[in-house]
This record gives structure tokens, C-alpha cells and sequence, in this order.
């Protein structure tokens, strides 16, 4: 790819990192909340994402067996990520009920919810592998949102599939900075990454504003799982680790345990990842060069930011007022 071409493509590369991004960080809001509340990483968040991508392509295969794709996506989308949303937010507090609580209501060290968070994880992917199959499941987006659909901003494609994406992303992750600066119950959540021992003094209920916690989290990787799905059109059982891992990235970049440094985090992360595949792409010896390495640019980011700025672009969480 010459130069003249990278720059004209430029724009609408913009675009699909910044959906990218909307992605990746509502993804990474789940692990930095978990971070912020309980100082630990929950690796099977990745799967808890797979899962709902799975519920969202099971509902769509639903309508699209009875053909009600007539019905639209004010119709079929909602059904989608309600019930990817209802699904993800049990599995995330049951996970967090039965699989870390008994550890850290025991004084465990990170260590043991971490070792936990990694059996879980692969458990999950082994329950969709054997429950699923191995087989790629297919989104017939064109079927829901078609290719023609959407608004044409100069040189950039805006495609109705992407406006929706950043739209809902967007929405969730406002819903959820307001949710918990402006109400109690958020006031509760920001005690508790404060001080735990002090919180639970004035009268918060430390485990249900853990479960709450969990359930906001997955219920938005829910979201993020229908919503990838519609995107790549393929999912299969692994996709949650690929996705956790870059999302963890996200969180890291903007900070761990800071809500509106995820969200920043993950736009960034989105947006330099397709930066540098254009970058590639003109520098590499072929074209494809840049998106078989696209990969390595994220991890390269997550490597950057741990040596040169371990606390992230807006630093961690620090003590407030609440």
C-alpha cells in the first residue's frame, strides 16, 4: 500500500478504531470495577463477554429461523442484548458468589481469586466448547442491518451497524459514570474502593455492593459480546480471550481501577490499534502485513504503558470524597 492510499483511508480507519474501542472499553469497565472494589483481576470476565455473544447469536438465530427479520432491529436487537444481559449478569454474580467470595471472605491472598479467576475462565470456554461445538457461529448481520444502510460523511462510510455501536457504547458507559457518581448506591461503591473496613463501619453493605458490581460488569460485556458479534459476524468459544486480554490492556492504559479511565483506555487502545495496522500495512512488504500483526501492536501498547507510565493515562483510582 503507497502512502497516498494510507491517507486516504485514513478517516474511515478513525472510524473503526473508535468502534473498536467503544467495544474494547466497555469491556475493560468490568475488570477495572472488579479492580477498584476487590484489588484483583478477573480473568474469566473475557469469557463472561464470549457468553453473551453466544446468547445474542442464539435469540438472532431464533428470529431468523421463524423469519422475523422483518420485524427490524428496534425489535430484534433489544431481545438480543436483553436476554445476553440477563444471562452474562447471572453468570457474573454466580461466579463471584461461588468462586471468589468463599475465598476472600476468608482472608485469601490475590493469589487464590486470581488462580480462581484462570479456572473459571477455562471452565467456561470447555462448557461452550462441549455445549456449542467447536464450529465458528456465524451473525447474519446483512440480514438485520443491511451493507447499503447507513450515511456517507465526505470520504467516510458511516454504516448503520457502527453508528449503533458507538451509540450503545457510549450510552452505557455515560449511564454508568453518572450511575455512580450521582447515586447512593454508586456513593456506596466508591466507599467501598476507598476503604472496605470503613464502609462496611458506616453502613454499607459490602457484599451486595460487590454483587452489584459484578452484575454492572458483566451486564455490559453482554452488551459488548452481541455488539462484537454484529461486527465480525464469527464467534467461537476462544473469542473472549483474545478480547479480555486486549480489554485488560484498555484498562491498564487508562488506568486500572479509574471507570473513566477504561473508557479512555479503550477508545485509545481501539484507535492505535488500527492506526498502527495502516502504519504497517505501508511500511510492511504487503498489505496484509499490518492486520497479521495487528495483535502485537496492542500487547506492544500494554508493554509501553506498564515501563514508562504503570499507572495509566489518567492514573489510578485515588482517594475522594464521597
Amino acid at each position: 500500500m503507497s502512502l497516498t492510499q494510507a491517507l486516504d483511508i485514513l478517516p474511515q480507519q478513525l472510524v473503526f478504531g473508535l468502534t473498536l474501542g467503544s467495544i474494547y472499553a466497555l469491556l475493560a469497565l468490568g475488570y477495572t470495577m472488579v479492580y477498584g472494589i476487590l484489588y484483583m483481576i478477573n480473568f474469566a470476565h473475557g469469557d463472561v463477554f464470549m457468553i453473551g455473544s453466544f446468547v445474542g447469536w442464539g435469540v438472532f438465530s431464533v428470529f431468523l429461523g421463524e423469519r422475523l427479520m422483518g420485524l427490524g432491529p428496534v425489535v430484534v436487537l433489544p431481545a438480543m442484548m436483553l436476554c445476553a444481559v440477563a444471562v452474562c449478569s447471572t453468570v457474573g454474580v454466580s461466579l463471584e458468589r461461588f468462586v471468589y467470595r468463599p475465598l476472600y471472605a476468608r482472608g485469601a491472598s490475590r493469589l487464590g481469586p486470581l488462580i480462581s479467576a484462570i479456572g473459571a475462565s477455562l471452565f467456561l470456554q470447555n462448557f461452550v466448547l462441549v455445549t456449542q461445538g467447536a464450529r465458528m457461529k456465524v451473525y447474519d448481520t446483512g440480514s438485520l442491518f443491511p451493507p447499503a444502510l447507513g450515511v456517507q460523511v465526505g470520504t467516510i462510510r458511516l454504516s448503520a451497524l457502527v453508528i449503533l455501536i458507538v451509540v450503545t457504547a457510549m450510552i452505557a458507559m455515560l449511564g454508568l459514570d453518572w450511575f455512580v457518581h450521582n447515586t447512593r448506591v454508586g456513593r456506596g461503591m466508591r466507599a467501598v474502593a476507598e476503604n472496605r473496613d470503613i464502609a462496611s463501619l458506616m453502613g454499607v453493605d459490602l457484599n451486595r455492593i460487590v454483587s452489584l458490581t459484578f452484575l454492572i460488569g458483566s451486564a455490559l460485556a453482554g452488551i459488548g459480546g452481541v455488539l462484537v458479534g454484529l461486527y465480525y459476524t464469527q464467534i467461537d468459544f476462544f473469542l473472549g480471550w483474545f478480547a479480555g486480554l486486549k480489554a485488560f490492556t484498555a484498562a491498564v492504559l487508562g488506568g486500572i481501577g479509574n471507570i473513566r479511565g477504561a473508557m479512555l483506555g479503550g477508545l485509545a487502545l481501539g484507535i492505535i490499534e488500527s492506526l498502527g495496522v495502516t502504519v504497517l500495512a505501508v511500511t510492511g512488504p504487503t498489505t496484509g502485513f499490518g492486520l497479521a500483526y495487528k495483535d502485537m501492536i496492542a500487547f506492544g501498547v500494554l508493554i509501553v504503558v506498564l515501563i514508562f507510565r504503570p499507572t495509566g493515562i489518567l492514573g489510578e483510582r485515588v482517594a475522594e470524597r464521597v
